[in-house]
């Protein structure tokens, strides 16, 4: 193919959007960039300073260019401009939400993935796409101890699939579901299902049973409470779903949490199985962010009674080193999902599927297309191994009690829950508590301003509280210590006002 000439450009010619040598030319330039940026990121504030629509009012550029630009120009675009409007998730005094936490090896599995760009949404679309999938939700699954029915190997039938977030994998279990309960009572009966979770389950619960179709008349907000951790009552269950039956409502699905976004509470999995067990109600147990520590022995604990529940997923891109998105979700009976996603219009027909030999992926979830996410997980697996993620996420753990301890030995703070995993919350005490809300408030304020931490908050038991989120990649203990030194510093000056 012949040279595209770009008058006013004499020094760039196209031949083609995607020719080998200039690919490897310009992926080297990006990786050094990508590099330096990472060898500099402490110097950026950890949240963006910016102000809303600040990137229209300083670029100079309004309009897409006619003409192409060089590589060198666009990296220096992306210094100038979208650098400053970025939060630094892999920053390593970003303490916010849970972590996104990258590695050398999971940026690398993300190119192999972006770089091979099949779309595997049945198995002879990319054969391999699909057999790398099955492989390493084994492998995870392997590495949890889960219970062989939801393992490929397990032979029972059960299996995994890789899902791009956790909103996606409630949502697909819960009209799988609404599906097969239907089918048995009938679906004249859709008004009177009855979805359950805690004031303190993910608001994707919310969200999925929206898209769903469910209204908030069968949507049930239990409340928890501090004496239980926050962590959901079995006996509150319990009470819900009898005064659901008696008004004639069908209990039909649950999600339990292994580590809840406010406070990192867990859900009692083995009692709420059993009561869900006896009213035929689905269990999804949603450990995002916590699921992933659960390869360390002494944490595999909180996973007991997973083998009473129906399905079981968590992000391995939250806290397994794996760049966004890949949701491991897997089933022990995923022909409840494949009897609700699956479409086969005659341009997908072929002699593989038509066997039953082989799994279509595209029966497992809401989309059509899928991304290549097996590779970067298999590449962090094979790369680091189960020892050495072991490791890391022990060093997480034992960064956040150092954490916790500090706050401990300062008698203006108050540790509000007992710590879980890597996330401590902590809040300043006053003896009234609207108070105490509104100078937590201003702590967190002034941490985030300063641009030398980045902290996120919840509000529990009318209580506001500071989280702080132990998880990033390149984080030390020296960064626990100078986080603390921060807020005690802030902390002095809020008491003088």
């Amino acid at each position: 193919m012949g040279s595209i000439h770009y008058e006013g450009n004499d020094n760039i010619h196209i031949t083609s959007p995607l020719d080998p040598e200039e690919f490897r030319n310009q992926a080297y330039k990006v990786v050094d960039f990508i590099a330096d940026y990472y060898k500099n990121i402490e110097q950026f504030p950890v949240l963006s300073q910016v102000h809303p629509g600040y990137l229209r009012k300083t670029l100079t550029q309004q309009s897409a260019p006619d003409d192409p630009e060089c590589l060198e120009s666009i990296l220096r675009d992306v210094d100038r401009f979208v650098i400053p409007g970025i939060s630094h998730w892999q920053s390593p005094n970003f303490f916010a939400y849970f972590p996104s936490s990258s590695s050398s090896a999971g940026l690398v599995g993300e190119m192999l993935s972006t770089g091979f760009n099949v779309v595997g949404f049945n198995w002879v679309s990319s054969p391999a796409a699909t057999e790398l999938e099955m492989l390493v939700v084994d492998w995870f699954g392997e590495m949890l101890k889960l219970p062989k029915c939801f393992l490929f190997s397990g032979g029972g039938g059960g299996g995994g699939v890789l899902q791009g977030t956790t909103c996606e994998a409630i949502l697909s279990t819960l009209v799988a579901a609404r599906d097969q309960k239907l089918k048995v009572i009938g679906r004249d009966m859709f008004s009177k299902l009855v979805v359950y979770g805690s004031d303190q389950t993910h608001m994707s619960l919310q969200k999925a049973a929206q898209v769903a179709g469910f209204g908030e008349e069968n949507f049930r907000v239990i409340k928890t409470t501090k004496s239980d951790s926050f962590g959901l009552s079995p006996t509150s269950l319990k009470m819900a779903i009898q005064s659901d039956i008696e008004k004639g409502f069908v209990p039909l699905y649950l999600c339990a949490t292994i580590g809840t976004t406010s406070t990192n509470a867990v859900d009692p999995l083995d009692s709420l199985c059993e009561i869900a067990q006896q009213n035929g109600i689905w269990v999804h147990v949603d450990a995002a962010y916590a699921g992933s520590v659960c390869i360390c022995p002494e944490f595999r604990h909180f996973l007991n009674g997973v083998e009473k529940a129906n399905s079981f997923s968590l992000n391995a891109h939250k806290w397994f080193f794996t760049a966004p998105d890949c949701c491991c979700l897997w089933l022990k009976d995923p022909s409840a999902l494949r009897n609700s996603l699956s479409v086969n219009p005659s341009y997908l027909e072929n002699k593989a599927t038509d066997s039953g030999e082989v799994v279509d992926y595209k029966d497992w979830q809401i989309t059509l297309s899928r991304r290549f996410r097996a590779m970067k997980l298999w590449v962090v697996m094979k790369s680091y191994g189960v020892a050495n993620l072991r490791m890391f996420l022990r060093s997480h753990v034992k960064m956040a009690k150092i954490f916790e301890e500090l706050v401990g030995r300062d008698e203006r703070f108050e540790v509000v829950v007992p710590r879980n995993f890597g996330l401590v919350c902590f809040r300043l005490l006053f003896s009234e508590i609207d108070k105490s809300n509104a100078m937590n408030l201003k702590l967190l304020e002034r941490i985030n301003k300063s641009g030398r931490a980045y902290m996120t908050h919840a509000m529990v038991a009318g209580m506001y509280l500071i989280r702080f989120s132990v998880g990033g990649t390149m984080t030390e203990e020296r960064h626990i210590v100078t986080a603390w030194k921060l807020v005690q510093e802030l902390a002095n000056e809020i008491y003088l006002m």
